[in-house]
């Protein structure tokens, strides 16, 4: 390919954003420690950011089909960089949350005008060399990120996980302005704002909810207020969705069962894989004593099982239904879950390498098939709208996992010590886990709650692992022995995916 450019300026952004999802994990207890945050804090540094990813996602893309999608890109990596060093500047944790969900909007602006932007540069060929170089580039984010986040914790200190983005962000915008031609969408399109904030307010409100049922339990009043919140906001979006001319998502796609099943193997795909690791990370390091980096090496197990197994699934197992590949992938990482789940107090983290790898095998083989599987299942002008739709749930999925998970987890905790030191470790964050608990006590409350995280995780993955392989079976025919929208007998296949501009 002669034109690297737009590809290299397009890559780093994603690279950058992407690795921010998991480079934090690794610093958590240097977090807590220094802003004396609780684990609440905690879950909403990595909620912030992935839940402004989330739900901001469909609707900024829109946007950026009529205000120019490199306007967008180079406008949202602006703003992912001021975030990135308000982050590396706070002074408490309400900050760092802040700054970090406004990373997120920048990151959504990013992501949004990826694939529309090397689409519009890169035809045939080109094209699918761009789009195995970006996916590349996306799976080796997410593998360097912990070890990354390690070093740079133990070196200079956690801040440069968020000052390392300014010269990278520097080097993106001047890229992208000088060698991305700018691109729009059809004339005539409008951007549904009325959608896009009925879905945050219905994402933000069930996380929301889901954080503080840890907290104060789940009949308390803020819990109970949050939810019918997030049932109102879900009411509103499927109104607006319904009215309006140029919807964030065709209600109509849910009729399809395919969809369907892709969407329900994205929601819980990104949560059950990736939604334990930041408490995984705190037990190693506030219990286990571990160091950044060492923490960060521990889960190499995943992420080098992740990569090895896209690569040689994209050659392997060409032509095999998604329907096999996504849920039997999901039932894998559930699988990895389960066997994650046999911590006691004297266990060490060697234990979870088996679990590790299986979620690492999986993830493997539903990463790359379940955006090619969401295009096939919907008719091509649906495309765009499917790829963004299943890129969204994939974030949101993740912001729900890492609530819904450390709910679990301190609920089990609270069960497992006495009201007063379960307070005390769940409010006053990882420096003050070792305060009026013994040794044992802790590790022994501590692996009590993985377990049980670890288990709530296997059985999300077991279920949407069935649910896929139900629903991603071959539909009606059209007459012709064709399944509708989809290629050849109807079951969407592990295909590369083709960007569409």
């Amino acid at each position: 390919m002669r034109n690297w450019g737009p590809l290299t300026a397009v890559c780093l952004g994603t690279f950058m954003l992407l690795l921010d999802v998991t480079i934090a994990v690794v610093a958590l207890p240097d977090m807590a420690r220094a802003l004396h945050a609780s684990l609440s804090d905690l879950q909403w540094v990595i909620d912030g950011y992935a839940l402004a990813l989330a739900a901001l996602l469909l609707g900024v893309g829109a946007a950026a089909d009529i205000l120019g999608r490199r306007r967008v890109h180079v406008a949202g990596v602006v703003l992912f960089a001021v975030a990135s060093l308000l982050c590396g500047l706070a002074s408490g944790p309400g900050m760092l949350v802040a700054a970090r969900g406004l990373q997120g909007v920048g990151a959504a602006a990013m992501f949004a005008t990826t694939l529309p932007l090397l689409g519009s540069v890169y035809q045939g060929r080109q094209r699918s060399t761009a789009l195995g170089v970006w996916g590349a580039v996306s799976g080796g984010a997410a593998a360097v990120g912990p070890v990354l986040g390690g070093l740079l914790t133990e070196g200079p200190g956690w801040r440069w996980i968020f000052f390392v983005n300014l010269p990278v962000s520097v080097a993106s915008v001047w890229l992208t302005l000088r060698v991305v031609p700018e691109s729009r969408g059809p004339r005539g399109m409008r951007i549904d704002w009325a959608g896009t904030v009925a879905f945050a307010c219905f994402a933000g409100a069930t996380t929301y909810g889901v954080v503080r049922a840890g907290a104060d339990g789940w009949t308390s009043g803020a819990v109970t207020g949050s939810f019918g919140t997030a049932a109102l906001a879900l009411v509103a979006f499927v109104l607006v969705e319904r009215r309006v001319a140029h919807p964030l998502l065709d209600l109509s796609l849910l009729r399809k069962p395919a969809f369907v099943g892709v969407m329900a193997g994205a929601l819980a795909f990104n949560g059950v894989a990736f939604g334990v690791i930041p408490y995984l990370s705190i037990w190693m390091q506030t219990v286990l004593g571990m160091s950044p980096v060492r923490g960060g090496l521990t889960l190499l197990p995943l992420t080098g099982a992740t990569m090895v197994v896209a690569i040689l699934a994209g050659k392997l197992l060409h032509g095999v239904p998604a329907r096999l590949t996504i849920g039997g992938g999901l039932l894998l990482v559930g699988s990895g879950a389960f066997c994650q789940a046999v911590l006691d107090a004297g266990t060490s983290w060697t234990v979870l390498v088996p679990g590790l790898v299986l979620v690492g095998v999986g993830t493997g083989l539903v990463s790359p098939a379940i955006a090619g599987a969401a295009l096939a299942a919907v008719p091509p002008e649906r495309a765009g709208m499917a790829g963004g739709a299943v890129n969204t749930v994939r974030q949101l999925g993740y912001a729900l996992g890492v609530a819904v998970f450390g709910t679990v987890l301190t609920s089990r905790m609270q069960d497992t010590l006495s009201h007063d030191a379960a307070h005390t470790l769940a409010g006053g964050g990882a420096g003050a886990l070792r305060g009026p608990l013994s040794e044992h006590a802790l590790r022994a409350a501590f692996a009590s709650g993985l377990d049980s995280a670890s288990v709530a995780a296997g059985v999300t993955g077991m279920v949407a692992g069935a649910l896929v392989l139900v629903l991603m079976r071959t539909p009606r025919c059209d007459g012709h022995g064709r399944g509708t929208g989809e290629a050849g007998d109807g079951v969407p296949r592990m295909t590369p995916v083709r960007a569409r501009s």
